[in-house]
């Protein structure tokens, strides 16, 4: 029937066994998995998955993708907000939810659009829980950027910091917008 929306039946959930990244602690896991049942609503696909594990130093590849159909697993270096590592150690010391912060915030997230902003192609992120719902508005999104590529770690030992958003490599963008897509979560934390 035109105009009828059919929802699509819910994957099974994977436990914590069926993922296969073994540098991804496991209780970051499973926070992630029940905030993909806790969000289900807002996460039109659960299929694939993506955890920024913040308790990881920038200088590591923190950014898992998961499949959680198949349980393979991928990683790639992703930066924090300059709020959140105010000494630039390379460690997200602190995360904020307020405008102006230039922190990353923690929580889960559900992918939006994409537009084309002062850092080329981007995507919008909808922060879905207390400590992120002001992720629209403070503009917290997905981007490439010149101080998170690999490069910066050989010069510097660490990526550079973002103003909260979650950036990765120039050449990771696609490799990040291919894995997410739209509606899918994207969950931060510290482990």
């Amino acid at each position: 029937m035109p105009g009828r929306e059919i929802a699509a039946a819910p994957l099974p959930r994977p436990d914590t066994q069926t993922i296969r990244d073994a540098a991804l602690d496991p209780q970051l896991l499973r926070k992630a998995l029940a905030a993909l049942d806790r969000h289900a609503k807002s996460i039109r696909h659960r299929d694939r998955i993506a955890i920024v594990d913040f308790s990881a130093p920038s200088s590591e590849p923190r950014l898992h993708f998961l499949d959680v159909e198949s349980g393979r697993a991928s990683r790639l270096l992703v930066a924090h907000g300059s709020g959140s590592d105010p000494h630039h150690t390379g460690y997200a010391e602190r995360f904020s939810n307020a405008s102006g912060s230039n922190a990353s915030s923690e929580g889960a997230f559900v992918t939006g659009d994409y537009y084309v902003g002062k850092h080329g192609r981007s995507q919008r992120l909808a922060g879905l829980d207390p400590t992120n719902d002001h992720a629209m508005e403070r503009a917290i999104v997905l981007h490439g950027a010149w101080y998170a590529n690999e490069d910066m770690i050989a010069a510097h030992g660490k990526l550079g910091r973002s103003q909260g958003c979650f950036a990765v490599g120039e050449t990771c963008l696609k490799t990040m917008f291919d894995h997410l897509g739209t509606g899918r979560l994207l969950y931060a934390a510290r482990a």
